[in-house]
């Protein structure tokens, strides 16, 4: 606008003020509204008005102290932490602290935290000079940023280099099942309903395996650990034998246990005292000699200590023979020293003493749960004491067990993930999938799992835990004792881990028995990822002559029966026929850093001033205004919100408040959870 010449005569409602005064000149409604400070000249005769615009204000002195405020207010206006990949500048020194450096620094010196590279790293194997070149950065607008929709099949995606040069990257990670304990192991094997399950958890200490009056319960191996006078062993549950039996389960059965004879050390046979022997008895017993093995015979259910029918069991051939009672503890004491002592006469070394380092490192593995939960309460407590927000925090220390006392957060050394489901959607299939061996037991027979089974894959340097339960069904159609303890222990195990995958066969749907399990691990705080099995049956192996599924229309379908669950992500695969395989464990890694993620208090409030709490749809009688928020506890994500009184937060309002906070920092797969505190409740009291 500087120097344009207006006629006085175009712009109506202008009032023209006398030369030398200061005016404005404007338009309520017009195309312009203009503010001036000087009139420069007046042209009577032509009507010819020019404007001159103002200079700018000189900038403030930085060492003012206007100067300082002028700073404080653009650090204020600078961009939020989620425009920054959801982390502050804090959370990027302390991840860059914790990478370890390459090479060492000139003349020796390591390379400090903040002198770490930011160029691109080389392929491993791929000298510099040899051909290799910077790949571009990628374009966040995709998901995969490696990955360009206009990149040739040919080429390494996200460069322009050949087969050639691609070929020196190395591959992506994949699964591998983790290596076993140097512990030596022992193997409890017996014909059905002898008291083998009785005996392993009273070895253990636990309640692991189930236990009840029904022959046959246990079907698949269930490992544990057993310390006696300082020394460790791994101790493994079979399942009854019957060797002549041809079925599906007694077989597998047997296939079971001979995988679990064949990692054993030593075995202890377990027979019922109270009834004679039988000739599955005598055929395990011709099974086992073979094996050349140490071999220890127990005879259970001896509730007086006393064998009375010593000779009838001296048929078998078995030389050490131990009366002992599972339930009732005794004879156990013998039996754990005949063991070892077993051991130490095979020249198996890591039956050894602990020492104190390995004393403190059981104790402290064995408490990591009570001191996680002690610890978040600790910081919830912290917290709320706090009456206003600070805008940074210092970055804390890790303690010797990798635990930060003021975040609360663990570095857990393996993430659990239970997979649950209703019976015979395809659990144990993805269990055998993920692990590459057949450590569960699969068969067309609904409900054919009833223990919880476990395995370690290492993905990636992290060692992940899938714990494969058994089908929940309902209540009223639980009748045997089995069935009922087997659906609480798969819920008890699914409470237990970090994750949970929830298993749907897309060719039956989405039932309402699966919303029932999706609200066990949304209640339970358990991070949820939606896995679709047997997509296969549905699309390329599809034999009744229909068209193949879409996914998006089964997706749309899956998130309108679950919509409580509208933050798990949603992966299509066929465990039989392991497609697809490798986004699970992505999904997993990605969904287990959420739930460990912390948003910090000065964080939290940059984003309420960005929230219009006018846009919830609350009823006037619940409103509460906000006056900050902070994050309490990770695992699952826990705010605490300060509001002007206590009141229970309207659903709607809840909702939007968690669909901010995702739109924001993510947490994606994990559920929130927020807690209200009055701000003047504390003083109140």
């Amino acid at each position: 606008m500087r120097g344009l010449p207006l006629r006085i005569s175009d712009l109506s409602k202008t009032r023209a003020p006398a030369s030398g005064k200061q005016g404005t000149i404007g338009r309520s409604s017009g195309w312009a509204r203009c503010a001036v400070k000087h009139w420069n000249e007046v042209d009577g005769g032509g009507g010819i008005l020019k404007l001159k615009g103002t200079k700018g204000r000189k900038p403030k002195k930085p060492h003012s102290k206007a100067g300082r405020r002028a700073k404080v207010a653009e650090r204020a206006r600078r961009a939020a932490p989620a425009d920054r990949a959801h982390r502050s500048r804090a959370e990027v020194k302390r991840e860059a602290a914790r990478k370890p450096a390459e090479k060492p620094g000139p003349r020796g010196r390591e390379l400090r935290p903040g002198a770490l590279r930011r160029g691109p790293m080389r392929p491993i194997g791929v000298e510099e000079g040899a051909g290799w070149e910077a790949p571009p950065v990628p374009d966040s607008r995709h998901d995969d940023p490696g990955t360009d929709p206009g990149t040739d099949p040919g080429t390494d995606p996200g460069t322009d280099r050949g087969p050639e040069a691609a070929a020196a990257i190395p591959p992506a990670p994949i699964a591998k099942k983790a290596r076993a304990a140097t512990l030596p192991l022992i193997a409890i094997v017996g014909r059905p309903n002898v008291g083998k399950s009785t005996l392993f958890n009273r070895l253990t200490g636990s309640r692991r395996s189930i236990v009840g009056d029904e022959p046959g319960i246990t079907r698949d191996r269930i490992y544990g650990e057993v310390e006696w006078l300082g020394r460790r062993a791994r101790v493994v549950d079979t399942g009854g034998i019957v060797p002549e039996d041809q079925e599906l389960i007694p077989a597998e059965i047997l296939r079971q246990a001979q995988t679990a004879l064949g990692e054993a050390a030593c075995v202890v046979m377990v027979v019922d005292g109270r009834s004679a022997l039988t000739a599955p008895d005598y055929a395990l017993a011709q099974l086992l000699f073979k094996g050349g093995k140490p071999l220890v015979l127990a005879v259970n259910k001896m509730d007086s200590g006393r064998l009375e029918q010593e000779g009838e069991f001296r048929r078998l051939g078995i030389r050490d023979l131990l009366p002992v009672s599972a339930e009732h503890a005794i004879g156990i004491d013998d039996l754990l020293d005949h063991v070892f002592s077993d051991l130490a006469s095979a020249g198996v070394s890591p039956a050894k003493p602990l020492d104190h380092k390995d004393q403190k490192e059981q104790k402290e593995q064995k408490e990591q749960k009570k001191r996680r939960k002690q610890d978040n309460q600790d910081n919830r407590e912290d917290q709320e004491d706090q009456e206003e927000p600070a805008e940074a925090e210092p970055a804390s220390e890790p303690q010797s067990d990798g635990r930060h006392r003021t975040h609360g957060e663990y570095r857990q050394p393996e993430i659990s993930i239970a997979i649950v489901g209703r019976p015979n959607v395809g659990k144990s299939t993805l269990l055998n999938t993920l692990t590459r061996s057949s450590r569960a037991i699969v068969s067309p027979v609904a409900g054919t799992t009833r223990d919880a089974v476990d395995e370690v894959v290492e993905y990636d340097g992290e060692r992940l835990r899938f714990v494969d339960t058994a089908g929940i069904r309902r209540k009223g159609k639980t009748k045997a004792m089995a069935e009922k303890l087997s659906v609480v222990m798969a819920r008890r195990h699914m409470e237990a881990a970090d994750l949970a995958l929830l298993i749907i066969d897309a060719a039956e749907g989405v039932t309402a028995l699966d919303a029932t399990i999706g609200g066990y691990a949304h209640e339970s705080g358990r991070s949820v990822i939606l896995v679709v099995n047997k997509w296969d049956l549905v699309t390329t192996g599809r034999t009744d002559g229909k068209p193949p599924a879409d996914k998006a229309i089964f997706e749309r379908q899956l998130r309108n029966v679950l919509k409580y669950l509208a933050y798990a992500p949603v992966v299509f695969i066929s465990a039989a026929e392991g497609k697809n395989i490798h986004t699970i464990l992505k999904l997993v890694q990605e969904v287990a850093a959420e739930r460990r993620k912390r948003i910090s208090t000065g964080q939290m409030n940059r984003f309420l001033e960005r929230v219009d709490f006018d846009r919830a749809t609350v009823p006037m009688s619940k409103k509460v205004r906000i006056f900050y928020m902070t994050q309490a506890a990770v695992a699952p994500p826990t705010f605490i919100l300060f509001t002007d009184r206590q009141a229970k937060l309207h659903f709607s309002f809840e909702r939007f408040l968690e669909n901010q906070i995702r739109a924001a920092f993510g947490f994606r797969g994990s559920p929130i959870w927020f807690k209200v505190r009055a701000r003047n409740q504390r003083e109140a009291h």
